[in-house]
């Protein structure tokens, strides 16, 4: 995918980039590059992958899911180079965002982006999920919480749901259709537990046949039991069965 035919893609949905948002897209793409050479942030560094494979697929729950409200609090899990949230806020500057990262370099690589982006409102938060979760900081904290391909559903679902205030939405971004059903299978008892429901599942499919989009949609109907998020590794190891 071009920039131009990212920048039309776009557009019919709605969503028309001004010069200085194409700016930033574009300075994104640089700074990726140039860190991912220090660090590592992403196997995909040809720039039309970058654009559709990490930048279009981070935009795409905008109209898959739309919000009626922008100006939100959200936190994004295991961000990594600041998917699927950072190509979100540049197109919605309003949104009240914190990322948590495991890994300190790739908060740094995201605090250098905040700065050079003139992105403002982001909280950058270097901690597992599974100590957030259960920081009063943070616990409860959030109108939505999203994901992208970190997780299993389960081991993600105890990950994020306690961060997120009751009535509030969790978008977990996957891939393949099929191997998500099996995940949604297996991670009902988890989302149950953890005071969520499965509202809706979004399927669809990158441009040019780049591979298939699921959207799974949570809302939060009670607060999580006080037990969960278990220890850092627990989920992992042990997930909600």
């Amino acid at each position: 995918m071009t920039v131009e035919e990212f920048v039309q893609s776009l557009a019919q949905y709605g969503i028309i980039l001004n010069s200085k948002q194409i700016q930033q897209f574009e300075r994104y793409f640089e700074l990726l590059i140039e860190w991912n050479s220090k660090i590592n942030l992403t196997a995909i560094t040809d720039k039309q992958e970058v654009y559709l494979k990490h930048f279009y697929d981070s935009i795409l729950p905008l109209w898959e899911v739309p919000l009626e409200n922008y100006d939100i609090k959200v936190c994004d899990v295991g961000a990594g180079a600041g998917f699927p949230s950072i190509p979100m806020k540049i197109i919605h500057p309003e949104l009240n965002l914190t990322i948590i990262d495991s890994l300190n370099k790739r908060i740094k690589f995201l605090d250098t982006l905040r700065g050079e982006l003139e992105l403002d409102s982001i909280q950058l938060v270097h901690s597992r999920a599974e100590d957030a979760g259960q920081n009063f900081n943070y616990r409860g904290q959030f109108d939505l919480v999203m994901a992208r391909a970190v997780a299993p559903l389960n081991v993600l679902a105890e990950f994020c749901l306690p961060l997120l205030g009751k009535g509030g939405s969790f978008w977990v971004l996957k891939g393949g259709h099929k191997q998500t059903e099996e995940e949604l299978r297996i991670a009902q008892k988890a989302v149950n537990v953890l005071g969520a429901k499965i509202v809706e599942v979004k399927k669809t499919k990158l441009p040019f046949d780049e591979g298939e989009r699921t959207i799974i949609l949570m809302k939060k109907t009670l607060d999580t039991p006080k037990k969960y998020p278990r220890k850092a590794g627990k989920p992992a190891k042990s997930p909600i069965e």
